[in-house]
């Protein structure tokens, strides 16, 4: 092991997307020994030949391995920087007494069942090049990171070194945090609102604020997200500049919408939305963002959530191109009283 390395166990990380890559640069950068595992032939090519590279900030050599060979140790620590929809053939092969740490967007009902104690949730945008490892971040943000439920004293000790491994890169902060699920539901209150209209749209994520139509559907979704969770009683914690409590209570005066929609463009412009590629295949993580939010309102009404999921999966199971004409058409079908 390297001398400067603090977690001293292998470290796997599965997925060379933009999280994947930004994690995996940092931990080689201050000496840990790190494995990258990908089903993408291309990028695994590239990456042992170039690197992983942030746009910015150099490249650092790095060992990627196809999934398929990947058979990791016993003691290895695994960071899950992959969509949920793949969780389900990471998780065959995790040794019982390996450590999972997923750092992912959305419930996978899969994953939440395993027995893994801690995560972590991002709040910069890392967009990574479709066959190549070379990522930037496109938008700054924070990592939190900490227990999903009771942890022991071997939990704390490999957080707090991951913690402050991370830390010595200084491309972002790391909060280590009591409980990491406030964090992770309050960025499902933005993702489930950005998401499903952005990759439908076929725009930007800062689009959502430009489009009259689109921004009426943003504004009331993320209105409906909010519901959602403090009707289930879940704590929510600042994922950005703006506690979710206070974005609400902005969102329900029309006369500061504009203002707030001026302040936040900013936070949405450059950077992508992650289910957008997903789009033209058949799985996107819809039912992880917009469905289990259906799936935690119960009977609480929540229609913009479902008619979300209905267009999608419209566009997905009819191979339909993005278009905004697709919100036009969520617009028009919704009852006018729910976008107030």
């Amino acid at each position: 092991m390297n001398s400067n390395a603090l977690i001293n166990r292998p470290i796997y990380v599965v997925g060379a997307g933009g999280i994947g890559t930004v994690m995996a640069w940092c931990l080689i950068k201050v000496g840990e020994s790190v494995t990258v595992v990908e089903t993408n032939q291309n990028k695994i090519n590239h990456g042992n030949k170039h690197g992983l590279l942030i746009s910015g900030h150099g490249s650092v050599m790095a060992k990627l391995i196809q999934f398929d060979e990947w058979q990791p140790e016993a003691n290895s620590l695994i960071l899950l920087c992959t969509k949920t929809y793949t969780n389900a053939q990471v998780l065959e092969k995790i040794p019982a007494d390996a450590t999972l740490l997923p750092v992912q967007n959305g419930f996978d009902p899969l994953l939440d069942a395993s027995d893994h104690t801690a995560e972590g949730i991002v709040s910069f945008v890392s967009e990574c090049d479709l066959n190549t490892t070379k990522t930037r971040i496109t938008r700054q943000g924070e990592f939190h990171l900490g227990p999903r439920h009771k942890v022991t004293h071997g939990d704390i000790t490999y957080l707090s070194q991951l913690a402050a491994q991370l830390r010595k890169t200084k491309l972002f902060p790391v909060s280590l945090v009591d409980d990491i699920n406030p964090y992770k539901y309050s960025k499902l209150m933005y993702n489930a609102a950005i998401s499903p209209l952005a990759a439908s749209a076929g725009v930007d994520n800062s689009e959502l604020l430009n489009h009259p139509i689109a921004k009426i559907l943003f504004v009331a979704l993320l209105k409906e997200n909010y519901l959602i969770l403090k009707q289930a009683g879940l704590d929510l914690e600042k994922v950005g500049p703006i506690h979710p409590d206070l974005v609400y209570q902005i969102l329900k005066h029309p006369i500061v919408i504009n203002l707030f929609s001026l302040f936040f463009k900013p936070s949405l412009r450059g950077s992508y939305c992650s289910m957008a590629p997903d789009i033209h295949t058949d799985k996107t993580e819809i039912d992880a963002y917009n469905g289990h939010l259906v799936t935690l309102a119960g009977d609480f009404p929540c229609p913009i959530n479902r008619a979300a999921i209905d267009m999608v999966k419209s566009i997905v199971d009819n191979h339909s191109a993005p278009g905004i004409q697709h919100l036009i058409s969520l617009h028009e079908a919704l009852p006018k009283g729910v976008l107030n």
